[in-house]
């Protein structure tokens, strides 16, 4: 549900600019004002699967491109039966330490803006308040004709009621994918019946961005705003594999703004950080808001 990669990954990460979190506290207290990117690996602890292994190669289903799931019924009908089956996964999941820590972080006065390629809206269950779904929220889908918006929930009920077969499922143990997807069965894809808007009758579609998609300029040119106003830029839980999250590397690299990363694995902007902890998000960011008070209390 990414844009494409686009052009070739970084360099390797200069060894010196590895640390700990000890180094994240030190780092945070000299850029308290953070710009903060979030991926799929901060919910992976939730139960929620990533993309990407640590090398970042893709390994989930060959992921829906936006033109086809619009001009293709069996295309929309895959997405459907997937996401009926992946959806619960998502919607009761619930958030774990790593997002926990970042509203405490933002409660305490140093987060000021935080972007998410999630769909899963956990940072917000967390109680963060200020958050930018950069590519979409699964909780949600839009008419394509009529720009009605309905809730997800509601779009299963209507996918069980014309959907008996799916009933199947329940027999069945699928892999759960990421994004609220599963692996499904050619024969259950084809039986599937799609809803349509009950308003229009229009072509439903989740409120994500799918591949080939594009994120809002107007959303894009606000982040470039929020991040010229951060005093630093945090990576935490993601590759940068998608051009649409990493371009907010090149811009702070661009504007001078310093980057630090806490990410297990390889990102396509190693050579950028001033620091990166290469350790797990939950543990680490637990350790810095532990040790970081509220700036209220420093000022």
């Amino acid at each position: 549900m990414r844009p494409l990669l686009t052009d070739t990954l970084n360099q390797p990460l200069i060894p010196e600019r590895l640390g700990t979190a000890a180094d994240l506290v030190t780092f945070i207290g000299k850029h308290p004002s953070l710009f903060v990117i979030t991926g799929a690996g901060i919910s992976h602890a939730s139960g929620i699967p990533t993309y990407r292994d640590e090398i970042g190669t893709w390994k989930g289903n060959t992921p829906i491109q936006h033109a086809e799931f619009l001009a293709d019924e069996s295309t929309r009908k895959r997405y459907w039966a997937r996401s009926f089956r992946g959806w619960p996964n998502v919607n009761t999941a619930s958030p774990n330490i790593a997002h926990r820590a970042l509203a405490e972080l933002e409660s305490k006065g140093y987060v000021t803006t935080l972007v998410t390629q999630n769909i899963d809206r956990l940072h917000q269950k967390a109680g963060h308040r200020k958050v930018i779904d950069l590519h979409g929220r699964l909780d949600e889908v839009i008419c394509m004709d009529c720009g009605t918006s309905t809730p997800r929930a509601i779009i299963q009920g209507q996918l069980e009621q014309l959907n008996p077969h799916f009933e199947e499922f329940r027999k069945q143990q699928l892999r759960i994918a990421p994004d609220g997807d599963a692996d499904v069965s050619a024969e259950l894809v084809d039986r599937v019946r799609v809803p349509d808007c009950l308003h229009c009758g229009g072509v439903l579609k989740p409120n994500v961005v799918f591949y080939g998609g594009s994120v809002h300029k107007e959303k894009v040119n606000y982040l470039y705003e929020r991040l010229q106003q951060a005093s630093a830029l945090l990576v935490v839980g993601s590759s940068l594999m998608v051009y649409s999250s990493f371009r907010f590397c090149k811009f702070a690299q661009e504007k001078n703004i310093p980057m630090a990363c806490v990410n297990q694995g390889l990102t396509r902007a190693d050579a950028m950080y001033q620091l990166k902890v290469d350790a797990d998000c939950g543990r680490t960011l637990e350790s810095v808001t532990k040790a970081l008070q509220p700036l209220s209390k420093m000022t």
